[in-house]
């Protein structure tokens, strides 16, 4: 790892910030909505040859891999560092994005107006920021022929939105040839900032994610006509199924990387959030509980219901899901609880599990996070954090990577990060994203 003193020594590469707005709106306006198995997800294939031709342009040569069919594309560069003894770094970015319904934004999500600072539309945080970013950075290498001292692995990914099914578990299972010498990866979500006082930004680095625990609740019974009395309606017994594991209250539990996280928040703050109810340490967080309470327990929410076809049919069968989130550790005792709470008359299917992760925090590529964050932003302080949703990092962990999130940014004090994800009016401050590429290239050249 070469020394962190000498990042003062790297000259800037200021058509990286110059363009990298152009590139996130031109990834933004390509629609590529994740909606699972369906004909509709198809727009990852765009963004796929875009980002491909955008490394061309500056004569890299990408690989474009169709993954489990045509429609479902990942683009991968390997840059050739000056050591090749040295590790390899794998940088990663999923291009698919959750679908957005336009009735509801004060902004077309698909148009990347500029807006106040901001571009607004579906993906600027989750993740084409970073995937611009990414592109920014090595198209500026190239122009200028930079050469890191490790191998970088550029790889962008479909259907991370959807389970990783169709991107980064099939290349991890079918390519094992890209991560030849690969020790660590770096990806979402880490590195944004969260404005203490004007001294004192913390920017959380992802070590830890969640485990992901999909289940479907399934209940069969008779069928019948919608005027008579019923007493065995799939219905009835699938919504009150729904509720006992809708309202749940799920025990605490303290994790490594959580208590390290409150340890830190607590000096942060000047108060105790190492003790004391979760209910009092989530208020005295303010919007920072949002981010931390669902690191804290299991989680099991219900997200759709099916059942039915006509108002006056009592029908046969009644179909729940349930996104279900783990900690490390404590893997078994979602789906035990589940089952325990919805009867034996409920069947209950398992529809994607994954692994929950984590990475450790004392390391130098961590160290070196810090040190370029402190770079560009002298109020820049570090902490390891646990996400509560799932990434690719899953998929990469399982073939003995250890992984990180890093898609640094800046945001203004008042914005609430965490709540722009799979939300409306999802939005990335224009000066957050010069600040990021600035990061990332100190971060890719120092490492």
């Amino acid at each position: 790892m070469t020394a962190t003193p000498g990042m003062a020594e790297l000259e800037p590469l200021p058509e990286a910030e110059a363009e990298v707005v152009q590139l996130t709106q031109e990834l933004i306006r390509i629609d590529s909505s994740n909606w699972g198995d369906s004909p509709e997800t198809v727009g990852e294939a765009e963004v796929a040859d875009y980002c491909a031709q955008r490394l061309r342009e500056v004569g890299l040569d990408p690989e474009i891999i169709v993954t489990t069919s045509d429609t479902r594309r990942a683009v991968v560069v390997r840059i050739p560092g000056t050591d090749p003894s040295a590790p390899a770094l794998l940088l990663h970015g999923h291009i698919d994005v959750v679908p957005a319904m336009a009735e509801d934004w004060s902004h077309p999500p698909f148009a990347a107006e500029l807006d106040e600072g901001f571009i607004w539309g579906r993906g600027a945080v989750d993740m084409k920021d970073m995937d611009a970013m990414i592109l920014a950075v090595v198209r500026a290498w190239a122009r200028n022929g930079v050469q890191p001292r490790r191998d970088i692995v550029v790889l962008f990914l479909p259907d991370e939105e959807a389970g990783s099914v169709h991107g980064s578990h099939w290349l991890a299972d079918n390519r094992p040839d890209l991560f030849t010498g690969v020790s660590e990866a770096v990806g979402e979500v880490g590195g944004f900032s969260v404005t203490v006082r004007d001294d004192l930004r913390l920017y959380p680095i992802q070590t830890a994610e969640k485990g992901i625990r999909w289940l479907r609740l399934r209940a069969r019974d008779r069928a019948g006509h919608g005027s008579m009395i019923h007493h065995d309606n799939a219905v009835t017994a699938l919504c009150e199924a729904v509720a006992a594991v809708g309202r749940y209250e799920w025990p605490v539990r303290r994790t490594k990387t959580v208590d390290k996280f409150l340890a830190e928040l607590s000096e942060a703050y000047g108060v105790d959030l190492t003790s004391g109810e979760l209910d009092d340490v989530l208020r005295s967080l303010g919007s920072l509980g949002f981010l931390v309470g669902a690191t804290m327990q299991n989680t099991a929410n219900p997200t759709m219901l099916q059942a039915g076809y006509k108002h006056n049919v009592i029908p046969g069968e009644a179909v729940a899901s349930i996104d279900g989130r783990v900690l490390p550790g404590y893997e078994d005792e979602l789906e035990e609880t589940v089952r325990r709470l919805v009867g034996d008359a409920i069947a209950v299917e398992s529809v994607i599990e994954d692994i929950a992760i984590e990475a450790p925090f004392d390391t130098p590529t961590v160290d070196l996070m810090a040190a370029v964050l402190r770079r560009e932003d002298p109020a820049a302080h570090a902490v390891p954090y646990m996400i509560s949703g799932g990434t690719d990092a899953k998929a990469f962990t399982g073939i003995g990577i250890d992984c990180y999130g890093f898609s640094p940014l800046q945001m203004p004090a008042d914005l609430d990060y965490w709540r722009l994800f799979h939300g409306v009016d999802e939005r990335v401050p224009v000066d957050g994203l010069r600040f990021g590429v600035r990061v990332l290239d100190r971060f890719l050249r120092s490492c």
